[in-house]
């Protein structure tokens, strides 16, 4: 296998940042390839030496902000108690979403040619969350009945029905104050 110079990694690593960023601000806009490779301070021709099209680039940054979600919850924990370790996981989630809003229709085509997988996605959701509540009702500071699973419902509810960035905190707030543990 050939090793990637370290300026072809930096340029990639910087694509997907500004994918990222731009997919999360489209909200359901079309995101222009020559816009992302310009914020990353490439040229076009770099864009599509990393990614062929479009659905690759998505690909990419849906794969990477997954990891990056199922990931934060083992990391929140090893610095804030597991309440505000699960409420940051949720902003984090909630940025999450707001990505995938604005790939949605290269996702569906995704999804329907099975490139990507939705059930996966959720596993790998389902299972921070139960990182976060496991610890949470260890501490004794969340109930013990809650399952990850309606709470990550309760949060894709939250994000697609809210009408405001500040509706959706309150409402992530509320769902918060529903897992603390009454002693």
């Amino acid at each position: 296998m050939a090793r990637v110079r370290a300026d072809a990694h930096r340029n990639r690593e910087r694509l997907l940042a500004a994918a990222t960023d731009a997919f999360a601000a489209a909200d359901g806009t079309a995101v222009s390839l020559e816009g992302i490779a310009r914020e990353a301070g490439v040229g076009i021709g770099t864009l599509y030496r990393h990614f062929a099209t479009r659905e690759a680039l998505v690909e990419a940054v849906y794969r990477t902000e997954l990891a990056e979600v199922a990931t934060a919850a083992e990391h929140l924990l090893q610095r804030h108690p597991p309440l505000v370790a699960l409420r940051r996981w949720m902003d984090r989630y909630a940025a999450f979403v707001a990505t995938k809003r604005g790939m949605a229709e290269s996702l569906r085509a995704m999804f329907a040619a099975g490139t990507v997988e939705p059930g996966a996605t959720r596993q790998s959701i389902v299972r921070a969350v139960e990182t976060l509540l496991a610890a949470g009702v260890s501490d004794g500071t969340m109930r013990s009945d809650v399952r990850a699973d309606d709470v990550v419902t309760s949060l894709v509810g939250i994000f697609l029905a809210s009408g405001s960035p500040e509706q959706a905190r309150r409402l992530v707030d509320l769902l918060l104050d529903g897992v603390v543990a009454t002693r």
